[in-house]
């Protein structure tokens, strides 16, 4: 069964820094992009960042840039979003997925996406 667990949320202050982490069971996550999204209450779902398989190519939203960063460790069949800075407008509920591909190339557009966590929430509040 493919699934994708999110964890690492939480409540953290405007500066702050958080890490999810995206872990894949019932696949090989080596083989696949994978894609962090996020989604605040009465907004779209909306890419934040993606990191290709083949090639290891990452990919940010304007709004993170400099901010966050991605990266995969295959031997954990883990990717991981770090995000330093965190603003108040970064909070929302944070998912990784995957489309099935190596690369990034169905990223920032969310609907080409199968696989889905559950997700993890994130608040940046003082």
């Amino acid at each position: 069964q493919v699934q994708l667990v999110e964890s690492g949320g939480g409540l953290v202050q405007p500066g702050g820094s958080l890490r999810l982490s995206c872990a894949a069971s019932g696949f090989t996550l080596d083989y696949y992009a994978i894609g962090w999204f996020r989604q605040a209450p009465g907004k779209e779902r909306e890419g934040v960042s993606c990191i290709s398989s083949s090639d290891r190519s990452t990919y940010y939203a304007d709004s993170v840039k400099g901010r966050f960063t991605i990266s995969r460790d295959n031997a954990k069949n883990t990717v991981y979003l770090q995000m330093n800075s965190l603003k108040p407008e970064d909070t929302a509920v944070y998912y990784c997925a995957t489309d099935g591909s190596r690369s990034c190339s169905g990223y920032p557009d969310y609907n080409r996406y199968d696989y889905w966590g559950q997700g993890t929430q994130v608040t940046v509040s003082s």
